[in-house]
């Protein structure tokens, strides 16, 4: 064993290798420029776990990041965060909104915020959900244009993604699997509540 595993454990590497070969998913090595990845399907969505780094003048910033794109029916996202003693500060100085969906202890943990307050009642009433957001002890998931990027123009306007995004890389595989079921719920739900297709968004899109 080399000194830095015996240090630090094993590598991103490793781990994401042995979450792919235990979830039946994909890694991709990216090399030298890309990005590694590990792509799992759920249905006729594809949900993918990479590495995104952020760079501001000399230093930079490494999240650990999932995505799944989806066909947005009717163009409703939301972000979830976990409350901070500034998000409070935000929220006494107006400069924070907070939607409460009726879930005393998830209201009073989270930041929750939409564009339709029904529908984020609707989706946040689900308990399993709820459960496996708690699971994890950062969080960060927003729904948003798929093509968020000024140079991104992969997917059709009606395409969005829910994305989910921390502070480093996270090696803890059971973390990481957990994330991976809350991402397949988050898609099934949201066709339950009419949001989204259940349909692959990089094949034919019917619904423009």
């Amino acid at each position: 064993m080399s000194i830095l595993k015996a240090l630090f454990g094993p590598s991103r590497k490793e781990i994401w290798t042995q979450l792919s070969n235990e979830i039946g998913a994909t890694y991709n090595d990216g090399g030298t420029w890309k990005n590694d990845e590990v792509r799992a399907k759920h249905k006729e969505w594809m949900i993918i776990l990479d590495k995104y780094v952020v760079s501001s003048g000399k230093s930079s910033i490494t999240y650990t990041r999932m995505r799944a794109p989806f066909i947005n029916k009717d163009k409703f996202r939301f972000t979830i965060y976990r409350r901070s003693w500034f998000s409070d500060v935000g929220k006494w100085l107006g400069l924070v909104s907070d939607v409460e969906v009726d879930q005393e202890d998830f209201d009073s943990n989270y930041i929750i915020q939409g564009n339709d307050h029904y529908k984020l009642w609707k989706f946040f009433n689900n308990e399993h959900i709820r459960m496996l957001i708690s699971h994890q002890p950062e969080i960060y998931i927003t729904v948003n244009k798929a093509n968020a990027h000024v140079f991104d123009n992969t997917y059709p306007d009606n395409v969005d993604c829910v994305t989910f995004m921390v502070v480093g890389v996270i090696k803890d595989i059971n973390r990481l699997k957990l994330l991976f079921d809350l991402f397949a719920e988050i898609l099934d739900h949201l066709c339950h509540i009419g949001t989204a297709y259940e349909d692959d968004p990089t094949l034919k899109n019917y619904y423009i």
